[in-house]
């Protein structure tokens, strides 16, 4: 027999259930792996640089990525939109971070926490 691929798509959590569902994965491992598998791309606009350099670094050490305009790193821009990929899971981790630092991060954090329905 000859594997096939197919592309997925989960756009929520309960997608990727249903998803691993279909393929006989046990529920702890459902429970472990369902945020792992939906990946998000988001824009954030008008961030504060200095934000942006911590956001940056804070993805980074989560596994995920934030883009940001070449004048966020010497601060020659005084604000930046910000390109952020991550998973479900690196975006959660990346929160709780988010909460305890300044320039507009911990309002940054609670708008993707909201947004992402993330608890």
């Amino acid at each position: 027999m000859e594997s096939t691929i197919s592309i997925l798509n989960p756009a929520t959590v309960s997608d990727i259930e249903q998803e691993l569902r279909s393929i006989g994965v046990s529920h702890r491992g459902t429970d472990i792996m369902k945020e792992k598998l939906i990946f998000y791309v988001i824009k954030l606009e008008k961030v504060d640089t200095r934000a942006a350099n911590i956001l940056k670094q804070t993805m980074l050490s989560k596994g995920a990525e934030a883009a940001v305009s070449a004048g966020t790193v010497n601060l020659s821009a005084s604000h930046t939109d910000v390109i952020i990929g991550a998973t479900r899971h690196q975006l959660r981790q990346a929160i709780i971070r988010l909460k305890e630092q300044p320039w507009g991060l911990r309002e940054i954090a609670e708008q993707l926490e909201s947004f992402f329905d993330i608890k």
